[in-house]
């Protein structure tokens, strides 16, 4: 039995998003271009593994559709029948920047159900760990609505079928995408059962959102956090929000189980971000978080893929990551590594930490 196992599925890559220029559809001044959220930015990680065969590292798990039940456990079904009237008639628009192809909603249940099947196959002992690749990704919808490419939410619903299939009481959910997980956040705001931590570039997407003084209200106050980084963090700044934030507050809570929603759009070359993080540093990310599931919880952990719009440069990042995971190597070097050197750890990256320290000390012994 391999440890590691890999979700993903040909529908993941046929969910259309149309032609448009980064996060807009084309149209009045804007000329028609490839959209960011784009099959090509997840179809070329499995490009990427079967070419180099590392995927033969990986227990390959099909998904299973979810049911429109098990998206009913943290969406609206009012909203749920909008986004199959949508994709039946061929497309629309679910929310702010969430747009429906033809089919759109089946794959979305497929997406969803990768979770569901990753969840199982991790509880029932099939494997340690599971990466799924997951698309349409999910961390920007909200209970009535679509939002920021995310048309249900993925980790969301996972969490929430762990807790009701499996009883798990303390969960984890760790969120590297460069944007906010608006969605998530809502969805388990109130909830002290669930830890949600999102580490994400300040004031970006979506806007009003994931500010440090937002840490959750009623039973689940100091169960959210949120580190604000500033533009220009790279693996450095990354580093020092783990090492003085996201690991003592996890050793802490001791969860039972830990979701990572893997955005690779902190990169240094994402379209859509301003960060530096290069795929070593997300390799450091995935076996924190590797070590902290084996030190709490045997080693009980799913990724699911998120954003990350470099076409080019995220198959190597999410290689990093499934290296991480797995314990093996590739045999693969950042080919766009060519001399880079990381900058230092700078002064206002260290003060954006230590706002977030000086917030969750009210919960946490920081």
């Amino acid at each position: 039995m391999k440890k590691t196992g890999f979700i993903y599925d040909e529908s993941y890559f046929w969910h259309q998003t149309g032609n448009g220029a980064l996060n807009l559809s084309s149209g009045g001044w804007i000329q028609e271009d490839i959209h960011a959220e784009n099959p090509e930015t997840k179809r070329r990680v499995k490009n990427l593994l079967d070419r180099s065969k590392f995927i033969k590292e990986f227990q390959l798990i099909e998904p299973r559709t979810a049911t429109k039940q098990d998206i009913e456990m943290n969406h609206d079904a009012a909203y749920i029948d909008r986004l199959k009237q949508l994709s039946d008639a061929g497309g629309g628009d679910a929310g702010e920047h969430a747009i429906v192809g033809p089919n759109s909603y089946e794959i979305a249940l497929l997406s969803a159900g990768g979770v569901l099947t990753a969840v199982d196959a991790v509880m029932q002992g099939e494997v340690q760990n599971v990466y799924a690749l997951t698309r349409p990704p999910g961390h920007h919808a909200e209970f009535g609505e679509g939002m920021g490419f995310c048309l249900v939410n993925n980790v969301a619903i996972g969490a929430k079928y762990l807790h009701k299939q499996y009883g798990l009481k303390r969960i984890l959910i760790l969120d590297w995408d460069v944007h906010h997980g608006n969605g998530t956040e809502s969805a388990f705001y109130s909830n002290r059962d669930v830890l949600f931590i999102s580490i994400h570039q300040e004031n970006i997407f979506p806007k009003n959102r994931g500010e440090i003084t937002y840490t959750g209200e009623g039973e689940g106050e100091g169960f959210n956090v949120n580190i604000e980084l500033p533009a220009g963090t790279g693996n450095e700044g990354y580093q020092y929000a783990f090492e003085h934030v996201v690991e003592p507050i996890v050793n802490q809570f001791q969860p039972e189980f830990i979701f990572v929603s893997a955005g690779q759009d902190p990169s240094r070359f994402d379209p859509l971000g301003r960060m530096l993080v290069t795929a070593e540093g997300f390799y450091d990310m995935s076996l924190r978080m590797k070590q902290l599931a084996e030190k709490h919880c045997s080693g009980r952990l799913v990724a699911c893929h998120e954003g990350g719009y470099s076409t080019a440069y995220v198959p190597f990042c999410t290689l990093k990551v499934m290296e991480a995971l797995s314990g093996k190597k590739s045999g693969i070097d950042d080919p766009f590594d060519q001399g880079y050197h990381e900058g230092p750890l700078y002064p206002n990256q260290m003060e954006a930490v230590h706002k977030v320290i000086g917030v969750q000390r009210k919960y946490w012994d920081l």
